[in-house]
């Protein structure tokens, strides 16, 4: 698996806004203060033309409503305990585990490689597994208990 920065920085804005919202402390009802872009991208060193673009793409995937206006920003659809860390790589990314490109689903093997498949499915599963059950919430309160 490859975490490219784009994924990295959809992760960090996803918990930033999370934290905004108050969902360490309330079990991540989503109510708190909306962030704004600008805010997010000098709170996570991100540059904002490219932060905006992860934005729309949270959006698009439904993990973030955006509130227009000057009192405007982000806030998180969901509780962030709702919110997995596959569901934010697989919005800005697609596939957690590509073989040359294409989702390891795709991968056609014949002849002495045909088990290569199985290998690749199975590290997708297994990357699944771990980033399907790691919320936004479990991630603030790891934090939380290491302070």
């Amino acid at each position: 698996m490859y975490v490219s920065a784009r994924a990295d920085y959809a992760l960090r804005a996803m918990l930033a806004v999370a934290d905004a919202a108050g969902s360490a402390g309330d079990g991540g009802s989503g109510a708190g203060e909306l962030v704004k872009a600008a805010s997010l991208a000098e709170r996570q060193d991100i540059p904002l033309s490219f932060l905006q673009g992860i934005l729309l793409d949270l959006r698009r995937a439904g993990l973030l409503h955006s509130h227009r206006g000057n009192e405007g920003g982000y806030a998180l659809t969901r509780p962030a305990a709702d919110i997995s860390v596959g569901d934010v790589l697989r919005a800005v990314g697609g596939a957690l585990t590509s073989v040359r490109g294409m989702p390891a689903d795709h991968a056609g093997y014949h002849g002495v490689a045909a088990g290569l498949r199985d290998v690749w499915l199975a590290v997708d599963g297994a990357i699944a597994l771990v980033v399907d059950r790691t919320t936004l919430a479990d991630l603030l309160a790891d934090r939380a208990a290491a302070s």
